[in-house]
């Protein structure tokens, strides 16, 4: 006589395949949390280049700023996608003939850093710009091209 054989799983079955269904879920969660947190940090980031890219033409287009002085600023809250947000400028004579004078054509360099408060960390994004124009009264070079303070 032949015995019959029983259809479906064993108990100890079943929690071998609760368990594993668990384990791969819990690893694709994971993975999910940190690639959610990538974005959102790529997001913040995207947001503070094009902050700083727009400051930095709005400071290559103005008058120069007097050479060595920090200028800073904050943006408005609906710019900054709701994030506390500002900027620090600081321009220089980057390159100038030897001896140059005013009215001679020099090389400015512009250093601008975006800053940014995203959850209770302060991060920030660095940028600079070259641009051509002339000396003004009151900047001097020394012999060797440097400015003069």
């Amino acid at each position: 006589m032949k015995r019959k054989s029983t259809a479906g799983f064993t108990l100890l079955e079943v929690l071998v395949a609760s368990v594993i269904m668990a384990v791969a879920i819990t690893g694709l969660l994971s993975n999910l949390t940190l690639s959610l947190r990538t974005a959102a940090r790529l997001t913040e980031y995207d947001r503070a280049a094009l902050l700083a890219r727009h400051k930095m033409d709005e400071l290559l287009l103005l008058p120069p700023v007097p050479t060595q002085q920090m200028v800073e600023g904050r943006f408005d809250m609906t710019q900054s996608g709701g994030v506390e947000a500002g900027w620090k400028a600081r321009s220089g004579i980057f390159e100038a003939p030897p001896g140059a004078g005013p009215g001679v054509e020099i090389l400015e360099r512009v250093e601008l850093q975006i800053w940014w408060n995203q959850g209770g960390k302060l991060r920030t994004y660095p940028l600079e710009g070259f641009r051509k124009r002339l000396m003004m009264p009151g900047e001097a070079t020394n012999p060797a091209g440097g400015v003069v303070p």
